[in-house]
């Protein structure tokens, strides 16, 4: 069902591309809007290009919708935190003495502790 409504709106695409390409141009801002003949002429022209183009908008957002609305269903997203590991894998070891802060805090056994900052012998002084 999902396949043949994307060929039915690939369709409504395609037709409502050619019918808004055959419609003449009222605006005259390139100097190209259509001119004398074409196979359709007049009113009967405008009232048919504009009816279809309307109906194929129409049939553009229903299939549109319609498309949405299907590829909504069916979906179960779970969060990365609510995931399981799959079968068959453990999941990572946790620290028992504390988070990695903890551990960047303590120097490595046998290095000597960090010397106490020195202060400034005598006090700067401005201008």
């Amino acid at each position: 069902m999902h396949t043949v409504l994307i060929v039915v709106h690939l369709m409504i695409v395609l037709a409502l591309v050619v019918t808004v390409l055959l419609q003449r141009s009222e605006g005259g801002a390139l100097g190209i809007g259509g001119g004398g003949g074409g196979f359709m002429s007049g009113r009967g022209k405008a009232n048919a290009l504009t009816m279809t183009t309307a109906w194929l908008a129409a049939g553009f957002f229903a299939t549109s919708i319609a498309l949405a609305i299907m590829a909504g269903t069916n979906r179960v997203a779970p969060s990365l935190i609510q995931r399981a590991a799959p079968p068959g894998q453990t999941s990572p070891a946790v620290p028992t003495s504390g988070g990695i802060l903890d551990t960047l805090k303590q120097p490595p056994a046998g290095a000597p502790a960090p010397a106490a900052p020195a202060a400034p012998s005598a006090p700067i002084s401005g201008q």
